[in-house]
């Protein structure tokens, strides 16, 4: 899995395309041109790093919306495309997702992302970002706030509290409770959903646990590639 030879490699290189693709970004559902809403086959992406080898594995698992089962999947592995630098983790990871969502054969409806997508600082996480690259639609789950600010929502599942911006006040996202009296994940716009179709659509993904079932079998099949290519590494030498 090469890097791509345009792929930014500094941080203000970084920040340049942040800031041209941000206008790009869909905020919105589009009923127009996804009259059935957010589809029949919802993919989840993940990651997983060796930093000490410069590894990464990335995962992209297809799932049948109505019955959550895992209809194809795919694992890459390649190496790290960019320094851990807060706020520029898309650079690091989307080289890898994009090539594991184009191991595919077939192109899913609506893609969930371990992470953000506008509850960013310059509102292009990796789930806008990827959606902008690629024209998919897309929502950001993440494990926690980042920076942003929220109050616990009710203990019932299903509740959720706005995730806001404190220097604007601007809502970039919600704390969603998606099971009851368990910590909430944080859900935000992607690309090419609304804010509403995006927690609706991680409460049906959510059924049984707090994270989607994209994110948990994306997480397992990432780290399963990682230690085959880390075991294969070891008996290599």
């Amino acid at each position: 899995m090469p890097i791509p030879a345009d792929w930014p490699t500094t941080e203000a290189q970084a920040l340049a395309e942040q800031e041209r693709l941000r206008p790009l970004v869909q905020a919105h559902d589009d009923p127009d041109r996804d009259p059935a809403g957010p589809g029949t086959l919802i993919a989840g992406v993940d990651v997983a790093y060796d930093d000490d080898h410069d590894l990464v594995a990335a995962a992209a698992v297809l799932l049948d919306r109505d019955t959550l089962d895992v209809v194809e999947q795919a694992t890459v592995v390649g190496r790290i495309a960019f320094p851990y630098v807060p706020g520029l983790l898309a650079f690091r990871e989307l080289p890898a997702v994009l090539d594991a969502l184009a191991a595919l054969t077939r192109t899913p409806d609506t893609v969930v992302c371990d992470g953000y997508g506008l509850a960013h600082p310059r509102r292009l996480g990796l789930a806008s970002h990827l959606g902008v690259l690629t024209g998919l639609r897309t929502l950001g789950v993440a494990k926690t706030p980042f920076t942003f600010d929220h109050h616990q929502p009710d203990a019932p599942r299903g509740s959720w509290t706005p995730l806001t911006d404190p220097a604007t006040g601007e809502e970039v996202g919600r704390a969603v409770r998606t099971r009851a009296g368990v910590k909430p994940v944080f859900v935000s716009v992607g690309h090419r959903t609304g804010l509403d179709t995006a927690v609706r659509t991680t409460l049906h993904l959510a059924r049984h646990y707090r994270l989607p079932e994209t994110t948990r079998h994306a997480d397992s099949l990432c780290r399963r590639a990682l230690a085959d290519a880390q075991h294969a590494r070891t008996n290599a030498n």
